[in-house]
């Protein structure tokens, strides 16, 4: 065979070239988010109300989604300046909204405070009423 006609195979064998992950960490990373998806619909089946629940929730979909992009999307092999740039804006967003939804709370306190209607002089009943 010459190597003229398979540019591409360097390594001069029939294996394939690039990085191979064994299937059992797909399957594990399937079983984990099957049980955080579980984990997610108790919150609902058991009537979890209030923060708690806002937290739980949010907590198992930010587990989720960070497994997904790990594993399923090779983040976790990636280079780190790669996990940066696809890390860092989502974060730095999240940062963001925090920060306005603060601002947002003081705001609304301020022009209840400083725009609310005067309260009106209470008007004297009038002598003949009694």
């Amino acid at each position: 065979m010459d190597h003229a006609e398979h540019p591409h195979d360097v390594h001069g064998g029939s294996h394939p070239v690039g990085q191979q992950h064994p299937l059992g960490i797909y399957f594990k990373i399937w079983g984990l988010l099957f049980v955080l998806s579980a984990a997610s619909y108790l919150v609902d089946y058991f009537d979890v109300q209030g923060v708690l629940r806002w937290f739980l929730i949010v907590v198992f979909m930010l587990l989720k989604a960070g497994l997904i992009v790990s594993v399923f999307m090779h983040m976790v092999w990636e280079r780190l300046a790669l996990v940066y740039a696809i890390l860092v804006p989502p974060l730095l967003l999240v940062t963001l909204l925090g920060i306005g939804a603060l601002e947002a709370g003081y705001t609304h306190l301020a022009r209840g405070t400083f725009f609310a209607p005067a309260a009106e002089p209470a008007v004297a009943a009038p002598a003949h009423a009694k």
